[in-house]
């Protein structure tokens, strides 16, 4: 086959990726805007007649807005609790003469690897022994814990790519370690400590397992187990969970598809350069 052949191929292929991605969104969507009897239509009603009731009763029946509140602030306290940690902690693995350092991130990456089940138990243990179950720091120290192995990549990536003769001008200048980082350092990674937070609150937006187990009273749970427990006994109001969804979506694929050159290269920063 020609080249020409070989790219129509692939272009078919990446369209036919994108639309299955795609679909179980608009299709959540689509039931968001239709009424109650086009939701339980047989067969399935394709083009919505453009309903705003779901998004009412999902905000003021289903105290939506609780839910988001709790969210922004776990998802917000968890990202500037991983940043804080994961500047020094990148920058030490990136400039200071530390030993092992392939050993240290590659325990990192292994930590990441867990699956959270096999965590599950300790961190309840630790957390009803400290009296942090539903409560915000309960599910806030599990986030920054799970999140700090991709903080701590992405910055000594993009600390490791900042030439050293910045640093040794500042250290003529009489700069010392924390100077250099705060005054030079800092300023120049900016793109990569905003990349981290990005993907840290997306992270904590969508985590569901640990704000399951740890939130089990309504005032401090989350939108994704807010949600999830729409449904009552007997019924379940998919076009209000819908709506919900789309509501607690539509923000974070604004924020990739505004953001998506600075994450790309906050996750490929590093990757040439060891």
């Amino acid at each position: 086959m020609t080249d020409r052949t070989w790219n129509i191929i692939f272009v078919l292929v990446a369209a036919l990726v994108v639309a299955v991605s795609l679909l179980p969104f608009l299709w959540f969507v689509a039931t968001s805007l239709k009424t109650q009897m086009e939701v339980t239509a047989i067969p399935p009603v394709l083009f919505p007649s453009w309903s705003l009731d779901f998004y009412r009763s999902a905000l003021w029946d289903y105290n939506l807005l609780h839910f988001l509140k709790n969210s922004l602030i776990v998802a917000g306290l968890a990202t500037l609790g991983t940043l804080s940690i994961s500047l020094f902690a990148g920058y030490a693995l990136a400039r200071l003469p530390i030993r092992h350092k392939p050993l240290i991130m590659g325990s990192l990456l292994l930590v990441s690897m867990f699956p959270q089940i096999s965590i599950a138990g300790p961190v309840w243990k630790i957390l009803d022994s400290l009296g942090w179950l539903n409560t915000y720091q309960g599910l806030i120290l599990p986030y920054i814990t799970l999140t700090l192995p991709l903080g701590v990549w992405i910055m000594a990536g993009f600390f490791r790519e900042l030439p050293q003769e910045l640093e040794d001008s500042a250290r003529v200048d009489g700069c010392g370690h924390f100077q250099t980082l705060f005054r030079i350092i800092i300023p120049l990674a900016a793109p990569g400590v905003f990349t981290a937070a990005i993907l840290v609150f997306i992270y904590a937006w969508n985590e569901f397992f640990f704000a399951l187990l740890i939130m089990t009273q309504q005032p401090y749970q989350t939108l994704p187990v807010g949600i999830a427990l729409f449904q009552g006994q007997y019924t379940i109001p998919w076009g209000e969970i819908a709506a919900a969804s789309t509501i607690a979506t539509v923000p974070l694929v604004l924020m990739v598809l505004l953001f998506q050159r600075r994450i790309v290269r906050g996750l490929s920063a590093g990757a040439i350069k060891g």
